[in-house]
């Protein structure tokens, strides 16, 4: 369940306090004065409450005697009454229940699922327990147990602590931030942090959401949920607990790597959404983002009327990712004559002290303008010279006038320093960010980068993999298959030679031997080719060989091999006389002149599944700690982008004589190993290192892989440890068409936004404007990323390709509401293909996905003219009615569960 009933919620009509009253007398006399406060216009009813009295409300003595419905109800019984309690409010109707703070600690799991199985009959939405209530200013609604109320504005908060509740709203109120919505979210027995971005994402009174979790108790919801909301408007959330993770000590190096709080790291930036790690930069971010729009870049220009204020602010810009602008020689000439004399015009541009605010805004006006610069901050400080209200003023004139050219416009933030008697109010009143110091202006700056360059990641168009790429899947599933029926939780040196060599992952040569004369045997043929050896020693019971003496390297002779085969063995039984040796590996000794030791891997995260994990591989990669994790699946581009947040990034770019290292190659190999954990669940951890990389490519030189039977978790089908879904390629067939042509049908990929482009080109206008209701003469990057870009767990498109040159020939699309019990349907076929029956076939199509995926109804509009879509859908058993909204349209519906398996197939 996820937005179902929640209007009841968010915008009842009418709302009753149910009784009897377990909770403390001043939690219903505050639920009463925040409805009267709020001046809530709806029905108002107190039920079972015969002490209690309130100007506008109703009083009965019980919940039969209501006229009509509470869409709202508010419980204050305890855990013995509020099951029948919430039976008989869904008997008349109620929508929506809100279970208060204060005694619900001591119920116990059965008194939460009674609640639930109470609610479900009637698809009741609880909120908490524990909850502080909600509120909607803009439907002057609130039932808040807080000291502060929320002002009218567009921010949603949505928030798991009471503490931080009440801290946001007191914040927001000095600051004059108000909100669409504010909710408090409790125990989260139902209503959670998913259902509410879902619900806030759509809302058109949101343009920002700022949230507050501790945990995650159902990833795939939540992280399809915030990647949709994420698309359309800022996410914000803060996340407690950090401190109380349990770090797990993994057996591999990629469990270790792979703390709690870095994948969550990952899966939010993953989501899109912009993660703050402390209060302060959360309003900071609130601030910024509800009154600036993201910065195109990560170029800003300082103006400031003091040195070392505009040097504090260069420093720590540069300092966090920032760049200075570097200003137009035309922007330059403007500012001459506002610089002091003993200094020129550039950036940071230093005004005199005793500059005026005519000057102020005059360089303001000139560097917004710059085509250089992607923001603007200005810093003021109170000198004896100026009035410094009218230094404010000048600053926030500046922004007002920006804003009524046309034209790109920059980001715009200023710094008043000095104490709270700051005259900011201005500042407030034009709608520009404004902060005491430096640093919290630059902090602000980078929240809009960052929030921008995470909502570009989410459209980035991914190269594809080399189309002869073809994993062996057959030997892979023989290796883990026979390794699990041996009882094995470790692949053997060679299953792992395998594996890799099924994927195509380049591994040098490797050799297992049992005895030192197979050794010897083993050594005199590689010695034929290459001048050192090195021997390690394979036992599933010791994790690091390294860390027990069981890695030698530059052995150089058939002697040598002897030598230390039979000195490892010793050293290591003696110390670990119960580890299990299973042999000793010998391997040609790889020496590459610009080779860089690079690590990679997999882990498994108990909440969000599997993770790739890459950095600086060798014996001291837990200590360097140079690491980039993210979620399964990924590719190229997202490979591309983990490589890029490492140290060893700029290592392998190539330095003084060294050359680049082919990164392409190691962008490949994390998409393989994604590859790898979305085929076999059964992998649960995986090291790689050291991986060498260089000009040639990459060699793995050692290699550990953890398996043990697949197993199930909490919402999660299919691919069952992945949060999010995964390219589902059992969807892809081959189908003859009348004309005796033979297609790829298959579900679209990010990587197909040139090829959809293309497809579009070949559609006739007329048949453009059929399908959009509109002329359309182009298609932006934006737009065609939304049609490639698909959140599987809640949309789905296929593509019919010309197997022979990679055309896009037609497309069906389905996208499911929130609920995921309908979709609204989209197909459109090249116009020179009509007649050849490829429109019936992706219909056909995409009526079976949804009879499997679980919707109930397929919804569309269609205009009335298109005739031949129109005969189509009744044909298919689609229901076909006039718009009531638009005459010219015609809305078509198809009842999907009444469809049998035979008339989807």
């Amino acid at each position: 369940m996820t937005i179902c009933n929640l209007e009841g919620l968010t915008s009842p009509r009418s709302i009753a306090i149910v009784g009897p009253n377990s909770k403390q007398e001043m939690i219903l006399q505050r639920l009463i004065d925040s409805l009267i406060s709020s001046q809530f216009a709806g029905h108002k009813t107190l039920i079972g409450l015969p002490e209690t009295s309130a100007d506008g409300f109703q009083n009965l003595s019980k919940i039969p005697d209501v006229e009509g419905r509470a869409d709202l109800a508010i419980l204050l019984g305890d855990h013995t009454t509020a099951p029948d309690v919430i039976r008989q409010l869904g008997e008349q109707g109620t929508r929506a229940v809100v279970i208060p703070a204060s005694g619900f600690d001591s119920w116990r799991d059965e008194h939460l699922d009674a609640l639930l199985k109470a609610a479900h009959p009637f698809n009741i939405r609880i909120l908490g327990p524990g909850s502080l209530g909600i509120a909607s200013p803009h439907s002057k609604l609130s039932t808040l147990l807080t000291q502060e109320q929320a002002l009218k504005g567009e921010l949603a908060l949505i928030s798991r602590s009471g503490t931080i509740f009440n801290t946001t709203l007191s914040w927001a109120k000095a600051n004059s931030i108000g909100f669409s919505g504010v909710v408090s979210l409790g125990r989260r027995l139902d209503v959670d942090v998913s259902d509410l971005l879902d619900w806030y994402a759509q809302d058109y009174k949101t343009k920002a959401i700022l949230v507050h979790l501790e945990t995650i108790a159902n990833p795939r919801k939540f992280l399809s949920a915030a990647r949709a909301a994420a698309r359309t408007k800022p996410v914000i959330v803060i996340r407690s607990g950090s401190s109380r993770d349990q770090h797990i000590s993994g057996t591999t190096h990629s469990s270790r790597l792979a703390t709690r709080d870095s994948v969550y790291d990952a899966a939010l930036q993953r989501a899109g959404v912009l993660r703050v790690y402390d209060l302060d930069e959360m309003f900071e971010a609130a601030e910024t983002i509800t009154r600036v729009a993201p910065s195109a870049g990560r170029r800003l220009s300082i103006i400031a009327n003091g040195r070392s204020l505009a040097t504090l602010a260069a420093d720590r810009l540069t300092k966090v990712g920032g760049r200075l602008a570097p200003i137009s020689d035309e922007t330059k000439a403007k500012l001459g004559k506002l610089t002091r004399t003993d200094a020129v015009a550039d950036n940071p541009l230093v005004l005199s002290e005793s500059a005026s605010p005519e000057e102020f805004k005059e360089g303001i006006d000139a560097l917004l303008r710059d085509p250089n610069s992607d923001g603007v901050l200005a810093i003021a400080a109170p000198t004896a010279f100026v009035d410094f209200a009218e230094v404010a003023k000048a600053i926030a004139d500046a922004a007002k006038d920006d804003r009524k050219r046309l034209g790109k416009h920059q980001a715009f933030i200023a710094t008043l320093a000095g104490g709270s008697n700051t005259p900011r109010h201005f500042l407030d009143e034009a709608r520009v960010p404004c902060y005491p110091s430096p640093s919290g202006s630059i902090r602000s700056f980078m929240h809009l980068v960052r929030y921008k360059e995470a909502r570009d990641q989410l459209s980035a168009v991914p190269d594809s993999l080399p189309s002869d790429y073809k994993p062996n899947l057959r030997l892979a599933k023989e290796t883990i298959r026979s390794a699990l029926a041996e009882g094995q939780k470790w692949l053997t040196p060679l299953q792992t030679r395998d594996l890799l060599q099924a994927y195509l992952i380049n591994q040098v040569e490797l050799h297992l031997v049992k005895t030192v004369d197979e050794a010897a045997r083993v050594a005199t043929y590689l010695f034929k080719k290459h001048a050192q050896l090195v021997l390690k020693l394979s036992s599933p019971d010791l994790t690091f060989k390294s860390d027990v003496g069981g890695v030698h390297l530059g052995v150089d002779s058939v002697e040598g091999v002897r030598a230390t085969f039979e000195k490892m063995l010793k050293n290591v039984t003696q110390s670990y006389p119960n580890a299990a040796i299973t042999g000793v590996e010998i391997q040609p000794m790889v020496s590459r002149r610009f080779g860089l030791e690079t690590y990679a891997g997999l882990a498994d995260d108990p909440v969000f599944g599997p993770v790739v994990v890459f950095g600086k591989g060798g014996t001291s990669v837990e200590v360097v700690g140079d690491r980039a994790i993210d979620l399964v699946p990924i590719d190229l581009n997202l490979a591309r982008a983990m490589v890029s947040r490492t140290s060893t990034s700029k290592l392998l770019k190539g330095f003084r004589n060294r050359p680049s290292a082919d990164i392409s190659a190691v962008e490949h190999l994390l998409v393989k190993l994604s590859q790898i954990a979305v085929d076999f669940p059964e992998v649960r951890e995986l090291d790689l290192n050291p991986v060498v990389a260089d000009e040639k490519g990459i060699v793995v030189l050692d290699a550990r892989v953890a398996i043990s039977p697949p197993e199930k978790r909490p919402g999660r089908q299919g691919a069952s440890r992945l949060s999010i879904v995964p390219y589902p390629i059992e969807w892809e067939h081959t189908h003859k068409l009348k004309d005796g042509k033979t297609v790829l049908i298959r579900p679209i990929r990010p990587e197909d936004q040139g090829t959809l482009r293309k497809f579009f080109e070949k559609v006739s206008i007329e048949d453009l404007r059929l399908r959009f209701f509109a002329p359309v003469k182009e298609f932006s990057h934006t737009f065609l990323a939304r049609l490639v870009q698909l959140d599987y767990a809640r949309a789905m498109a296929f593509a019919a390709i010309d197997p022979e040159n990679g055309e896009i020939l037609g497309v069906v699309r389905l996208h499911a509401n929130p609920d995921h019990t309908e979709g609204e349907y989209a197909v459109m076929v090249q116009s020179n293909l009509k007649g050849i029956g490829l429109g019936w076939i992706l219909m056909k199509l995409i009526i079976r996905y949804a009879k499997v995926d679980g919707i109930q109804w397929i919804k569309g509009e269609v205009l009335r003219e298109n005739t031949t879509m129109l005969d189509m859908c009744r044909s298919l058993g689609f229901r076909v009615k006039r718009s009531p909204d638009d005459d010219a349209l015609a809305d078509v519906v198809l009842d999907v569960t009444a469809l049998d398996r035979e008339a989807v197939s």
